[in-house]
């Protein structure tokens, strides 16, 4: 039995990478050994990280030939682009990365540990603190006593274990989170948000909720991470909040560490994508803070896709449009490849 406390974080995430490579195939149903594949990586990755996936692909699964896309790209390509300025709302974190001709600038790329994940669980605490209980779905069934009126009976499972239930309550409020928060339309403040409407939200369980000022709260943490310091029970985030970036200064950070010819170019495609960035108002709040904050001669241009699913899946999209060109079949890292040069070879095959 290995006791997590004394195993290296490196040594955590490789034990997942495995577990979850091993779900993955058997999701696909597919034999690896008869299909080349082609795999989404961060834009973030080390070139370890690269070359232990190459190893995994080759030696556990066999697999013919492989190509590893960055998510920035596959983004870009999702939109049609081959240059654009990448903002990657994911569940646990969020990356800022440029592309230019279709590949990622890797010493411009910014990451925040912000993500979506972290939002929901900013809002969970926060109700949390008003009194407001958010019960698993499994913990109970509605009963209908009479047409359209229910009654909830309370379920007992004993042996479901902690990690299980805050999973359960997690879900409850994301779903929260994507039908009432909101970018505000302008930095978060306590006393100007005080007096704000109320809107209701029917919990599983039939018990509906108010909520005011957090529909606008939770979504600044986005833009000023320190307002999480005001947030109950976001203790152990909150001391190293004022070191962490907002949004705008993300993608300005990003974009200056370019070169001097492209920034206008990137200035003008900064493309949303991932779950977060179907929050409501974001685009908007992000664009109207770039133009305060970047030079006088940018044009600030902030594009998303109309549909939230395409933003969700903007990497598995692009993934489906490259894989399809009738050029990228020369682009493959073949297994002889692999086994005349290595694994280090993955950085030329897939730059």
């Amino acid at each position: 039995m290995l006791d997590s406390k004394v195993l290296k974080r490196e040594s955590i995430a490789e034990m997942l990478m495995l577990r979850w490579s091993d779900l993955a195939m058997e999701c696909l149903l597919i034999d690896p050994k008869e299909h080349p594949m082609l795999l989404a990586e961060p834009s973030s990755n080390s070139q370890q990280q690269r070359e232990r996936t190459a190893e995994l692909m080759f030696e556990k699964y066999k697999a013919p030939a492989l190509f590893l896309a960055k998510n920035a790209v596959l983004t870009s390509f999702a939109s049609g682009r081959a240059t654009s300025l990448v903002v990657d709302g994911g569940g646990g974190s969020t990356t800022v990365a440029p592309v230019l001709d279709g590949y990622v600038l890797q010493k411009a790329v910014a990451t925040s540990p912000i993500g979506g994940e972290f939002l929901t669980d900013c809002l969970m605490k926060s109700l949390e603190s008003k009194g407001i209980t958010m019960k698993p779905r499994y913990s109970f069934r509605r009963k209908e006593i009479r047409p359209g009126e229910f009654q909830t009976v309370d379920l007992d499972f004993p042996n479901t274990t902690e990690s299980y239930k805050l999973y359960s309550q997690r879900v409850i409020a994301s779903d929260i989170k994507e039908c009432v928060c909101r970018a505000p339309d302008t930095p978060y403040d306590e006393s100007a948000y005080s007096n704000i409407p109320m809107t209701s939200y029917e919990l599983p369980d039939g018990q509906t909720i108010e909520i005011g000022a957090d529909r606008f709260k939770i979504p600044d943490v986005l833009f000023n991470p320190i307002v999480v310091q005001s947030i109950p029970g976001m203790e152990s985030f909150a001391e190293i909040a004022p070191s962490v970036r907002g949004l705008p200064q993300m993608v300005i950070e990003s974009i200056n560490k370019c070169d001097v010819d492209i920034r206008r170019e990137l200035f003008s495609s900064i493309l949303l994508a991932g779950g977060t960035a179907s929050m409501q108002q974001l685009k908007e709040r992000l664009e109207k803070d770039l133009l305060e904050e970047s030079p006088q001669a940018a044009r600030v241009k902030v594009l998303a896709s109309g549909n939230a699913t395409e933003r969700r899946f903007s990497v598995w999209i692009g993934g489906s449009i490259l894989a399809s060109l009738g050029s990228f079949q020369q682009m493959w890292f073949s297994k002889s490849e692999y086994e005349e040069h290595g694994a280090s070879y993955i950085q030329r095959k897939c730059p």
